[in-house]
Order: C-alpha cells, then structure tokens, then sequence
C-alpha cells in the first residue's frame, strides 16, 4: 500500500478510566502479564502504557514484554517518571510534559488532577529536580519522544496556518479547528495561559538539557485529531521546533526525527539514514534543510522501497478527506 510501514503496538496498558471505554481494563499484575502475552503473540511488536495503572502492573508488563524481546513506551500520569524508570520502561511519550512526581495532589498509584502541570512549571531547565531526573533517565537508558507539536498548538496564535495541511481536512473538521483556535487566540489571558507558556518553554529546553546528558531522544507528533497536528506535516514540524524552540542545530534534528527511532527499533541497520544498502525510504525536498530547517516542507518527491511517489499527488489524493473516519 502506499503509505508509511507501521509497527504494530498492542491495546494500550491501561487501568480504571472513562478515557477510552472500548479498551481492556488491567486488574492487577497478572492480568497485565498476560496481556503483553496475548498481544505478543498476536504480533504486536511492542506496548504503550497509558495513564491509569498502577506501578504493580506497569512493572509487570515491562517484565512480560522484555522477556518477548520488545519495549514498553508510556503516556504516563498514575505512575511518575523516576517510578517508570526504576520499573525498566524504555521510553517516555511527550518529552516531560507528562511527568507527575511533583504535582501538589499526587497519590501512589492515581493520576494528578494537573497530569503533570504542575511538575513541568516547577522543574526548570536549571533546577536540581530537572538534573536528577534527567540523570535517573539516562542512567537508566530510558528515551523520551519529543511531541512538542501538540503542545505548541495550546499557545496563542500557534502554529502557523500551512495551506497543503488545511486542504487535507474535511470541511466539518476545518471549521471545528479553526474555530476552536479562533477562540483560543480571542480569550483574554490567565494564569492558565501564562503558565501554559511557560510550560511549553520549560518542556522543550528539557529535551535539549536532555541531550546534553546523554539521552536519547526521539521526535513524535500525537496526530489525536486536532487540525494542528496532522501526520507528516506535524512530523516536519515537530523537527523545525526542535531547532526553533528546543535549540537543536538542523542537522541534529534531523537525526532525532529518523536515526534515533531507528536505533530504537533495532533497524539501524535497514532505515533511518542514507546509506548504501539500507531501505530506500526517503523524502525528496527542494532546498537545504540542513541551513534552513522549514525547507523541510518543500516535499517533492516521496519515496518507499525504491518507489517514487509524486508528493503533489499523494495530497490531492486526500484532499478534503482527513477527519472523515
């Protein structure tokens, strides 16, 4: 199919919500256990914890997973960063901006109300929390994807209207974003507001602090339906924000955004960077991305196992149809 190859991840971990109704709910250790099991053997290749359940069943989905060989990623909030860490999670989805552990009304175990709001405005950059979280992570071989997109969609006037993106949309879901992002940009500031900057700003000089320790970081998007951040045009955002708002040099970018999810996979050694004998899975620009990232937009060219797609083509093909199903 034309389209991008998919690793398939199991049902997400998930305990008591009323989040997602349609999804298994955990109920206790073993059930996580044979969970992993079930899905590992239905060929899913590796699992998402989500938001409700407990350390018991993360710790024990991690166990049941590593010993199939795959990795556990997590959207977390019940359970903390250095809980995930200690645990032997391989990855943290949105870079810190889902971390609890400093959240005034965190219980063991229970999502904070602020999910993690209030741990991101009081660990700064600098501040001695952030440095030993960021150690405990690196120590503890634990990636973060990087999904500032859907954060940055929260801020006033942000991102900038692309017109190949909008077109995508269906025009029922073009007027729900575009009305939703009218009345962000109209409402008088807060509080809320402000610390939701703030937050953004904190967020996104982490992931370069981050780095700098010697993590690994990875480049995501969370496409969850808002005209914001649509797949493959909020991907080539996420990397000019990366050089825009988290510090990194285009090429360093660039290389978040495709070798480090590679070597994550384990297929470092088929995709994820130009060389001879690896896939040809590559993405044709016109321009210098590596001196000016948004020239990362200019898509000419698409190409999957050695197939060259016209990227023209492949938009007017979805014209008006994102938002549909």
């Amino acid at each position: 199919m034309i389209g991008p190859h998919i690793e398939p991840t199991a049902p997400y971990l998930q305990g008591p919500s009323d989040i997602f109704m349609q999804m298994h709910i955990l109920t206790g250790p073993d059930d996580a256990s044979n969970f992993v099991n079930f899905w590992a053997a239905s060929g899913s290749t590796n699992f998402k914890a989500y938001m409700h359940l407990t350390r018991a069943e993360l710790g024990a989905a991690v166990q049941a997973a590593h010993a199939h060989h795959m990795k556990v990623t997590g959207h977390l909030c019940s359970v903390t960063y250095p809980e995930a860490a200690e645990l032997g999670i391989d990855n943290l989805e949105h870079g810190f901006f889902a971390n609890t552990q400093l959240d005034p009304d965190k219980q063991p175990d229970h999502c904070s109300r602020e999910t993690g709001s209030m741990t991101l405005a009081k660990m700064t950059p600098d501040s001695p929390e952030s440095a030993a979280l960021i150690k405990l992570l690196v120590d503890h071989h634990v990636a973060i994807t990087s999904t500032l997109p859907v954060f940055e969609a929260n801020l006033a006037g942000k991102p900038v209207l692309r017109g190949k993106a909008l077109a995508t949309l269906t025009p029922q879901a073009l007027a729900a974003y575009l009305f939703n992002r009218n009345r962000r940009n109209t409402s008088p500031d807060s509080p809320a507001t402000q610390r939701g900057a703030t937050n953004y700003k904190n967020g996104a000089q982490l992931e370069h602090k981050f780095v700098e320790a010697g993590g690994v970081l990875m480049a995501g998007l969370d496409p969850t339906g808002n005209g914001a951040t649509l797949p493959g045009f909020g991907d080539q955002h996420e990397v000019e924000l990366l050089v825009s708002d988290a510090g990194f040099t285009p090429a360093e970018a660039v290389k978040i955004a495709t070798l480090n999810g590679a070597t994550y996979l384990n297929q470092q050694d088929r995709i994820g960077s130009v060389q001879t004998g690896k896939d040809a899975d590559l993405m044709i620009v016109k321009g210098d991305p590596s001196s000016n990232i948004t020239d990362i937009e200019n898509v000419e060219i698409v190409v999957k196992d050695g197939v060259a797609y016209d990227s023209n083509k492949l938009l007017e093909s979805v014209r008006g149809r994102y938002g549909e199903y």
